[in-house]
């Protein structure tokens, strides 16, 4: 039952908030202010990378993005299996190298699509702040069902991802995940369904590691947690205005 409780989040799960040691408490001033400076982090990563992109370097900016996003992927993987004392520089690391992917992505999309980085952004803020009002206002609760529902939802997401990336190095594709067709935009928008409510389970779990009095570090596990489920909304409202873009 504990397994079912817990959020599809790897990084803000029951496990952390009872091994992540410190001698202060959580506050909510101080998990906005460690939001704040990974999301920042995050945002003046990407804009360098854009700028070498728009500079007409475009091998090192690709360089840039496959480096951000493979080493970005194994700073989760290290953070979450290791566990370090102090999480804030690995999660200071891993906003720079998110930042690095975004920006090399959203640059290339904005070439495909003009205007869509703009619209993406606008559309992740939008989800940011409709998920934190439903949360908030108790409209969606995490309950233990909830909860249960959208973890299944979220790991059979990432076997689908998983299975599409092993495919890819065949030729093949997973039906429908990438094309832009009727089914295809539906998929997409179901995906970026679950991956807006996975923000629910990230404020109540931020709730309760500040209302359980945990660790002072847990503030910067929060902080990482939250950037992970954002950066997932905002490349999947890419994808999904991409596809629509296409029709």
């Amino acid at each position: 039952m504990r397994a079912m409780q817990t959020t599809s989040n790897p990084v803000l799960s029951d496990n952390f908030w009872s091994n992540i040691p410190a001698h202060d408490t959580m506050s909510y001033q101080g998990t906005m202010q460690k939001i704040g400076v990974l999301f920042g982090i995050t945002i003046l990563s990407a804009l360098v990378t854009v700028s070498i992109g728009a500079s007409g370097n475009m091998g090192l900016m690709g360089m840039m993005t496959i480096s951000g996003a493979l080493l970005g992927f194994g700073t989760v993987l290290f953070m979450v299996m290791k566990r370090p004392k102090n999480p804030a520089l690995g999660a200071i690391i891993y906003a720079g190298l998110e930042g690095m992917f975004l920006g090399g992505i959203s640059f290339m999309y904005e070439g495909a699509y003009s205007g869509i980085v703009m619209q993406a952004g606008i559309g992740t803020i939008c989800i940011i702040g409709t998920m934190y009002f439903l949360w908030s206002a108790k409209i969606i609760k995490a309950t233990p069902a909830f909860q249960a529902a959208i973890i299944s939802l979220t790991i059979g997401v990432g076997v689908l991802y998983l299975l599409s990336f092993l495919l890819s190095f065949t030729g093949l594709q997973v039906p429908f995940l990438h094309s832009s067709g009727p089914i295809g935009i539906i998929l997409t928008l179901f995906i970026l369904g679950i991956a807006s409510l996975n923000l629910i389970l990230d404020f109540h779990f931020i709730e309760r590691g500040i209302s359980n009095n945990s660790p002072k570090t847990g503030e910067w596990w929060a902080a990482f947690g939250l950037l992970i489920t954002v950066i997932w909304v905002y490349i999947e409202m890419l994808r999904l205005l991409s596809k629509v873009r296409n029709q």
